[in-house]
């Protein structure tokens, strides 16, 4: 089946040629995200493959179908980038990749709160330049530390299990309990509470209506000071400008950040001889204790492999006739409300 495949990037053709020598479909690599001013390349593909950034909004969808598009195949976990309602109404088949290697975002969490707590990345630069100083340089021991884990799906819950490793005590906040958190002693409760006990905070949970802008100015307001703040799912859970200000005010001790609200026209680019015109963005650059990762958290060799294998067995059941088993849905959503167990920083 010929696949318009977006946003690839080099390693993304290395991972897809090598599961393709399987499945033998003709991929065509496009470099530029998929949007309304890119979608006329997609004219005479009937399945085309995207990543996070890619836009599929009602009218680019319209003009799929009008060229004979019928799957689309997202090499993530997330779809919030894709017009559901719409793609049912075309009559179009959307599938995802649920799940790759919940391990690889979980440990780039713990190591942004290991980088963060002991100043690493500080003491790195400074080593460099000769100067071996200690002088504010000083962390605490994550050991008895309490630690919030807001979304306790599948990388949730691998994260909680480091966590606890550490000696962490756990407060966990999701609609649904997860057993194998609470086996290991977290005690789901309320937002609230887990804004106000927690020494730090991590956020694996879906990007929805209701997790919008879920740390707001209200939400810091009730968080201890010296907070240390970590994002790996998505950008928009957080209020950047409300962030900032924490920042200043000394409300949030440290954050570490692998996803950014309006990331679509920075991450995955080589902006480093240009003048970056995000001025939220350039302010979080300033501050000596935040760490920024350009979404890289599900980047490992594991998790490439993993979303390769599957995307390309979804279009391949699609080309049968058959159902892959990771079809999503408006309706689907509606009818069963939708619990995201992989959200990551490549869902």
């Amino acid at each position: 089946m010929k696949v318009a495949v977006f946003s690839a990037k080099p390693y993304d053709r290395q991972f897809l040629e090598a599961a393709n020598a399987q499945h033998k479909h003709h991929l065509q690599f496009f470099e530029p995200h998929l949007s309304a001013e890119t979608s006329a390349l997609v004219a005479g593909f009937p399945a085309v493959c995207v990543f996070v950034h890619d836009r599929l909004d009602a009218s680019v969808l319209q003009q799929l179908a009008s060229g004979g598009t019928r799957l689309v195949a997202l090499r993530c976990a997330g779809f919030n980038n894709v017009d559901l309602e719409q793609a049912e109404a075309l009559g179009m088949i959307v599938t995802r990749v649920p799940a790759y290697s919940p391990y690889a975002v979980a440990e780039h969490a713990v190591g942004l709160i290991l980088a963060l707590n002991r100043k690493i990345h500080r003491a790195h630069a400074r080593v460099r330049e000769g100067n071996l100083a200690l002088e504010g340089l000083l962390g605490a021991d994550l050991h008895g530390q309490t630690v919030g884990v807001i979304g306790t799906g599948k990388i949730g819950a691998v994260f909680a299990r480091i966590m606890h490793g550490f000696g962490c005590r756990l407060l966990a906040y999701d609609p649904i309990r997860n057993p194998e958190c609470e086996a290991l002693g977290a005690r789901y409760t309320e937002l609230g509470e887990v804004f106000a006990q927690s020494d730090i905070i991590s956020l694996h949970c879906p990007l929805t209506p209701q997790t919008h802008h879920l740390i707001n100015r209200e939400a810091l307001r009730q968080m201890k000071r010296g907070v240390i703040l970590i994002n790996t799912s998505r950008g928009a859970v957080i209020d950047t400008k409300a962030v900032v200000e924490a920042l200043k005010s000394g409300k949030i001790g440290a954050l570490g950040l692998d996803v950014y609200e309006e990331e679509a026209d920075l991450f995955f680019e080589d902006l480093s001889n240009r003048v970056i015109q995000d001025d939220v963005f350039a302010r979080l650059l300033t501050f000596p204790n935040v760490i920024i990762t350009g979404h890289q958290a599900f980047f490992t060799r594991n998790a490439m492999e993993a979303i390769a294998q599957t995307t390309l067995a979804n279009i391949t059941a699609f080309e049968r006739g058959q159902p892959s088993g990771n079809e999503v849905t408006a309706s689907k959503v509606r009818k069963e409300g939708h619990r995201e167990h992989t959200t990551t920083a490549h869902s």
